[in-house]
């Protein structure tokens, strides 16, 4: 399939921007258990079905995912939606929290845009066509040793992986704590990567790889020039264990710091791969 990413970016724009009004004309009602600690709300199914029914009715040769009520991914080209990432801060009235949409291509997100409605931004892009942050250009920050960055680091585990999760988690931050300038937790991973793509902060680390959260700020992030990448280095991918966005200059000091935090976990990396 021959992909127009300059008009499927529009087209996925004018569907996040009508995600975004949905997002502040509905009222909050309904909030559901999934999981462990894990919540939805009738505004994340309306999102989500609102951006169905729009991206199949634009693109129907192209698949659909959301977070909430699934689709395929075995097709070579589909979209994927997470229509409020952070849940959890979106309930209590914390701004951190977004509406993710991304087009993935033979395994790789092409085309991603992030809004984050409660602190009016919005991101987009895609492969050849720059990243951009309210129609400006971005660039991830030139921030060389840990000293000078500020890490996020994603949120705590809940359900079973939680346990062996968090224990990384508490050890990742420990180190940080001795060496970078500062350590964030925000609770979405949208944020955690459009703030990387803009320099914002200079590194993300997420124990974790679910394709909805992070597919549009992985396109966002790299295209800003950030490197998106697994433990051992490798290109990210929807098979990688974690996912790390860092400012180019810092992906060593990172990568060491992670085989050590991570070593004997399921998280740990064996050999360091290329540059992503």
């Amino acid at each position: 399939m021959s992909l127009d990413l300059p008009e499927l970016l529009d087209l996925a724009r004018s569907v996040t921007d009508q995600s975004e009004q949905q997002l502040h004309d509905l009222t909050l009602g309904q909030i559901t258990a999934k999981g462990d600690r894990d919540m939805v709300t009738n505004v994340d199914l309306a999102i989500e079905r609102q951006a169905r029914n729009l991206l199949l009715q634009h693109t129907p040769g192209i698949g659909f995912f959301g977070e909430e009520e699934g689709g395929g991914t075995d097709v070579e080209t589909y979209w994927i939606i997470d229509p409020v990432d952070g849940t959890a801060n979106f309930i209590r009235n914390v701004p951190l929290c977004g509406i993710s949409l991304a087009l993935v291509h033979q395994g790789v997100p092409v085309l991603g845009v992030i809004h984050l409605p409660l602190l009016n931004r919005r991101y987009w892009a895609a492969q050849g066509l720059g990243a951009f942050r309210d129609g400006r250009p971005v660039r991830a920050s030139a921030t060389r040793t840990l000293p000078e960055a500020m890490i996020a680091i994603g949120d705590y585990g809940t359900g079973p992986d939680g346990p062996e999760r968090n224990r990384v988690c508490l050890s990742i931050q420990a180190h940080l704590a001795q060496r970078a300038q500062r350590v964030r937790m925000f609770g979405s991973a949208a944020v955690d990567l459009a703030l990387v793509a803009d320099g914002s902060i200079d590194a993300c680390i997420t124990l974790g790889n679910h394709d909805w959260d992070m597919a549009a700020g992985v396109a966002i992030a790299r295209e800003a020039g950030a490197l998106v990448m697994d433990t051992d280095g490798s290109p990210h991918t929807p098979d990688s264990v974690t996912t790390i966005a860092t400012a180019p200059h810092l992906r060593d000091d990172v990568l060491d710091l992670l085989h050590t935090t991570t070593a004997g976990t399921r998280y740990a990396a064996g050999e360091r791969g290329p540059a992503c």
